[in-house]
């Protein structure tokens, strides 16, 4: 089965199901309303910090869009528009916030200079991963809390994609220690940037589009990305060879739906719904379609395009997990609802990794036995 056909197929049955969602997100004094046919069609814009199309991250922005178009039977449409399309990749905060476009799609370490707390949604280094991060947010009060300190800015987060655990980045030359980061001038943004400004490292965030090219002509020397099929997509191998492992600065990276907040509380309930579960839909579909293709992809890079593959070193991995604890614990310290964030955010990932110690963790090693 292709993926194209997947992905219509899941389409399909986000639209089939839409109907009792409807129906179950009606109040009884409301079912005698004009039936769906008859209601007015609305018009969204979403505005994204990608390419337009671009594989993955484009592709979930595109895929969260078919699936409120085809959960509310139309009528909720929205049109995709990529990063300087209609405004710049770093401006989707802004242009949701005001209206100038209902929906976005970016990442939550992008408004750190605004919002440094919606650092906790983006990714955290050394922290949970994809299953442990959706399990906060949809049972643990990630979500609620995300969603009151956004508020204030008219806005309604959702989570809309975990990219689960990503490359360490691409290096123009071999990183042997912690002293071949002193110096490195690196685009890595959020808490990793952070994190590698302690260990002697120079972070800059750029936007993904801007990578290659900085990369190219020296102006960085290194770039973490997302994973190797977002990494062939651009091109990066043709800017360097080394190519390292583990992500540590983003064990997943949870992508988000930023909704204006007038505009989602104009909806009626059912519309609210639908914007609430094709999130969730993209959430885990992004996920699916990252896992599937990565392996590939990083095949692709090796044997085709003499990638060099390298594993960072364990000094550096120390160095980097020394500094990221503070971090964290700093910005935790930083405001009031920072704190609460933090104190829900590492309860949360203390109680759960007991449980992934016994399950996940200690599945994959006997799985590594037996090979």
């Amino acid at each position: 089965m292709s993926a194209k056909t997947s992905r219509r197929q899941l389409l399909s049955a986000l639209a089939a199901g839409s109907a009792g969602l409807a129906l179950g997100a009606c109040k009884p004094k409301e079912q005698t309303a004009a039936s769906p046919s008859h209601q007015k069609t609305v018009h969204w814009k979403m505005v994204t910090a990608w390419p337009r199309d671009f594989p993955g991250l484009g592709e979930g922005a595109n895929f969260l869009a078919e699936a409120i178009n085809a959960m509310s039977g139309g009528r909720l449409k929205v049109t995709v528009y990529g990063g300087n399309e209609l405004v710049p990749p770093f401006e989707v905060f802004d242009a949701v916030s005001n209206g100038t476009a209902q929906m976005g799609h970016a990442a939550a370490y992008y408004w750190k200079g605004k919002v440094p707390e919606a650092q906790f949604f983006g990714a955290v280094p050394f922290g949970m991963n994809a299953q442990e991060t959706n399990a906060w947010l949809y049972e643990g009060g990630g979500l609620d809390l995300w969603q009151e300190l956004y508020a204030p800015f008219n806005l309604v987060p959702f989570p809309a994609g975990q990219t689960g655990v990503q490359m360490g980045g691409w290096f123009n030359r071999e990183i042997h220690s912690i002293e071949d980061i002193r110096g490195l001038v690196m685009r890595i943004p959020g808490l990793g940037g952070e994190v590698l400004k302690r260990a002697g490292g120079s972070p800059k965030s750029l936007p993904g589009a801007e990578l290659f090219t900085a990369l190219q002509t020296g102006n960085i020397d290194a770039t973490e990305w997302v994973g190797s099929y977002n990494d062939l997509a651009f091109g990066l191998y043709q800017a360097a060879k080394y190519y390292y492992y583990p992500g540590w600065h983003e064990p997943t990276a949870c992508l988000e739906c930023l909704v204006n907040k007038k505009a989602f509380e104009a909806l009626p309930q059912d519309l609210q719904a639908v914007v609430r579960h094709a999130t969730r839909a993209t959430n885990a579909q992004l996920l699916d379609n990252l896992t599937a293709r990565n392996k590939s992809a990083l095949d692709t890079l090796i044997h085709q395009h003499q990638v060099q593959l390298r594993r960072l070193p364990d000094d550096v991995l120390a160095e980097f997990k020394k500094h990221a604890q503070a971090v964290i614990a700093e910005l935790g310290a930083s405001s009031p609802m920072a704190q609460r964030i933090y104190t829900s955010y590492r309860d949360f990932a203390q109680q759960v990794n007991g449980w992934m110690r016994i399950s996940e963790q200690a599945y994959f090693q006997a799985r590594d036995l037996s090979t």
